[in-house]
C-alpha cells in the first residue's frame, strides 16, 4: 500500500492524531481495574476500633466472617498536623500477636488494610518534607504489620483548596498535590498488582463539590470538594470509594433537590453521582468523570451509636435494589443508567465493632443479600486438617482443647470436634467438652470446615483420660439472675434491680457490664454512674459463683435521661432532632440528627441548627 507522506506533515492532522492518542490512553487508564486478584466481587468493608469508645473490643481474629476488608482504624499523625509522620501502636495486643491475628485473617482470605486519619487525626501534608515523612512512615507501618494496602480517611481540616485553585484535573494546593504524589509513590512501592488503595472521604469533601467547589467560590467553605482532585488524580490505582453517607446535611443531587440522610433516596443520590460524574460547582466545562461501578461502595453506620444517619436494612437493600438491579425509586432515578450497575462493588460500615454491639445486623443482613445477587461459584476444595491439638486443663467430667488454626481457599468458618459418637462444633480454635465420665479414656480428633461446607481430614487422634470422680473441681455457674429491671435513671446514671440467682455452692457476688465496662457488686441491685447523657446502654447482669463459674446473662437497656437545659455545642457529639445548644451566645436547635465535626458551628449550617 503506498502511503501519502506529506499528509502526515500536515500541524493539524499531526495535532488530531496525539489528541487521539491521549484520549485512548487515558480510557485506558481511567477505566482499567487493578491487576491484582480481587476480594468478593460484592464486597463487605468493616472498620475494626484501635481503641475503646464504648462500642466493645474485638480481636481481629474474632471478626465476623462477614467481612471482606477489615480496615484496621487509625493510624495518626505523631509529630503535629504538619509534620507528615504516621504512628500504628496496636491497642490491647502486643506487636507479635497483633501481627499473627493479620496473618490469621489473610489466611481466611480476607484483606487487612490500615486506615489513616479519622475524626481525631488531621493529617496536612504542606510540604514535600511533610510529604516525605508520610511515605516513609506509612511504608515501613505496611511493612512491620503485613497490610495489604492503605485507606485514606483524612477528615475535619486535612484537605482544603486555596483561593483561586479551580480546576480539579490541575490542583495547585499543597496539601493536595503532596498527597497525590504520596498516593502514588507508596502504591508504586508495593505494586499494582497487591496494593489496595481505598478512600472513605464525608459527602462534604465529594458530593458537596456539585454545589460548591472550595477553590472558586469566595463565600463558601475551602474544603467543599477537597477530595476530587485527589479521586481523579488516583482513579487509576483506586480500589474503591467509601464516601460516609452519615453525619452529613443535607446535599443537592443531580435532580438539584437536596436529599437528607437516613433513607433508600439518599444513598441513591449520593451513589448515583459519582457513577454518573457531575459538573464541579456546576460549571457544564469542569465535568468530574464517572467513577466504575466496581469502584463504589455504600458506606453506612451499623447502627444508630455509630452515627448520625443510620438507616435500616430495609431501606439500605432498597437503596442496593435500585443501584444493583435498577429498581428505580418513586423519589429519585438514576442518571447515569436506569437498569442498574450489576458490578456496583458493595457497602462498608463503621464499624466492625458497633456491627457485634449490635448482634450483628448489618454484617449478616448484608451478607445474604449480596450473596444472593449472583450464583454461588463451586467449590470443592477442603481446608487443610487442623495442627497441634493439645490439651489445655481436664477434670474429671471436662476436657478442654485448642489447636492451629486450618487454612482455606474461601475461608474457614469453624471446627468439629469429635469423641466417640459424639461431636462439638466451634467457630474459633478451641473447645470444652464437658459431660464426660470420669477416669474415662477419650480419643479427640478435630476438622476444619469452610463457607461453602467442605470438611478437612481429620486432625492427628489426641488421647486424653479424665480425672478420677471427686478430683474436678466445681463446675455448675449459677442461674441467670431473674427479673432484671431499670428502678431509677438520671442524665449521667442508671439503676438496677433484680432477683438473686441460686446455686450449689453459693452466690458470691454479681457483675453488671456496659459495654466494654463492668463493675462488680455483692448485693441484687446496682446504679452505674459517669454515664453520657440521652445515650442508649445494654446492661448484662450475670451471678458468680466461689468456684469462679458464671451464669448466663439477664440483659435490659435503658436510655439516660437529656441533659437538662442548653448545653455549649462542641464537636463530635451526637445531636437529636429539638436538642438545644449554645454557641456565640446565642440558642440553637437541632433540625435533623447529625455528629457535629468542627466547621459545622451552628451559625455555619442553617441545614443543621434553627436559631431559637
Amino acid at each position: 500500500m503506498v502511503v501519502n507522506r506529506t499528509l502526515f506533515r500536515k500541524p493539524w492532522i499531526i495535532a488530531l492524531i496525539t489528541m487521539l492518542a491521549v484520549t485512548l490512553l487515558q480510557l485506558v487508564i481511567f477505566n482499567t481495574p487493578k491487576a491484582h486478584a480481587a476480594v468478593a466481587s460484592k464486597t463487605i468493608v468493616g472498620y475494626w476500633h484501635n481503641f475503646d469508645n464504648g462500642s466493645g473490643f474485638i480481636k481481629l481474629r474474632d471478626v465476623s466472617t462477614k467481612f471482606d476488608v477489615i480496615n484496621v482504624s487509625f493510624a495518626e499523625p505523631t509529630s503535629g498536623v504538619t509534620n507528615g509522620t504516621i504512628g500504628f501502636t496496636p491497642y490491647n495486643y502486643t506487636d507479635a500477636d497483633f501481627k499473627a491475628d493479620v496473618a490469621y485473617l489473610q489466611s481466611q482470605g480476607k484483606k487487612v488494610i490500615i486506615s489513616i486519619g479519622g475524626a481525631n487525626g488531621q493529617v496536612q501534608l504542606t510540604s514535600t518534607s511533610a510529604r516525605d515523612n508520610f511515605v516513609n512512615s506509612v511504608t515501613s507501618i505496611i511493612e512491620k504489620y503485613g497490610f495489604d494496602g492503605l485507606d485514606v480517611d483524612f477528615e475535619g481540616h486535612s484537605l482544603f483548596l486555596n483561593s483561586g485553585d479551580s480546576d480539579f484535573k490541575n490542583p495547585t494546593t499543597p496539601v493536595i498535590v503532596n498527597l497525590i504524589s504520596a498516593l502514588r509513590t507508596i502504591n508504586n512501592h508495593f505494586g499494582t498488582d497487591k496494593f489496595y488503595l481505598t478512600m472513605a472521604p464525608e459527602t462534604f469533601f465529594v458530593q458537596l463539590g456539585y454545589s460548591f467547589y472550595g477553590g472558586s467560590c469566595i463565600s463558601c467553605d475551602s474544603r467543599a470538594g477537597a477530595y476530587l482532585p485527589v479521586i481523579y488524580a488516583t482513579r487509576d490505582i483506586l480500589d474503591w470509594l467509601q464516601v460516609q453517607n452519615y453525619n452529613s446535611g443535607p446535599i443537592t443531587g443531580l435532580d438539584d433537590q437536596y436529599h437528607t440522610m437516613g433513607n433508600a433516596d439518599f444513598h441513591v443520590a449520593m451513589a448515583d453521582m459519582v457513577l454518573t460524574g457531575f459538573p464541579v460547582a456546576k460549571n457544564q466545562n469542569n465535568m468530574f468523570p464517572a467513577l466504575r461501578p466496581d469502584q463504589v461502595l455504600l458506606g453506612l453506620p451499623a447502627n444508630a451509636n455509630a452515627g448520625g444517619g443510620f438507616t435500616s436494612v430495609a431501606e439500605v437493600q432498597k437503596a442496593l435494589d435500585a443501584l444493583i438491579k435498577g429498581v428505580q425509586l418513586t423519589s429519585y432515578k438514576t442518571r447515569g443508567s436506569t437498569s442498574g450497575y450489576p458490578d456496583f462493588r458493595g457497602v462498608m460500615t463503621w464499624s466492625i465493632n458497633w456491627d457485634k454491639f449490635n448482634n450483628f445486623e448489618f454484617s449478616n443482613s448484608h451478607r445474604a443479600y449480596l450473596d444472593a445477587l449472583s450464583p454461588s461459584v463451586p467449590d470443592t476444595q477442603p481446608p487443610t486438617a487442623p495442627t497441634n491439638v493439645a490439651v489445655v486443663s481436664k477434670s474429671s467430667t471436662t476436657v478442654n482443647l485448642n489447636w492451629s488454626a486450618s487454612t482455606d481457599n474461601v475461608g474457614v468458618t469453624g471446627y468439629t470436634v469429635y469423641y466417640g459418637s459424639q461431636s462439638l462444633n466451634v467457630t474459633g480454635t478451641s473447645a470444652s467438652i464437658s459431660g464426660l465420665t470420669p477416669d474415662t479414656s477419650y480419643v479427640f480428633t478435630v476438622k476444619a470446615k469452610d463457607a461453602k461446607g467442605n470438611q478437612s481430614a481429620a486432625s492427628s487422634p489426641l488421647t486424653v483420660k479424665t480425672d478420677a470422680a471427686g478430683t474436678g473441681v466445681d463446675q455448675t455457674p449459677p442461674s441467670q439472675p431473674g427479673n432484671l429491671q431499670v428502678t431509677g435513671k438520671t442524665a449521667t446514671s442508671v439503676s438496677l434491680s433484680w432477683t438473686a440467682s441460686s446455686d450449689n455452692v453459693g452466690v458470691t457476688g454479681y457483675i453488671v457490664a456496659y459495654g466494654a465496662n463492668s463493675v462488680n457488686v455483692t448485693g441484687t441491685t446496682a446504679t452505674i454512674s459517669g454515664l453520657t447523657a440521652n445515650t442508649n446502654y445494654q446492661f448484662t447482669v450475670t451471678a458468680k459463683d466461689a468456684a469462679g463459674n458464671v451464669s448466663t446473662g439477664a440483659i435490659v437497656s435503658a436510655t439516660t435521661d437529656p441533659q437538662s437545659g442548653a448545653q455549649a455545642w462542641a464537636p463530635n457529639v451526637s445531636y437529636k432532632v429539638n436538642d438545644e445548644v449554645t454557641y456565640g451566645g446565642k440558642t440553637y436547635v437541632c433540625r435533623q440528627p447529625h455528629t457535629s465535626l468542627i466547621g459545622w458551628e451552628p451559625s455555619n449550617v442553617p441545614a443543621l441548627w434553627l436559631l431559637k
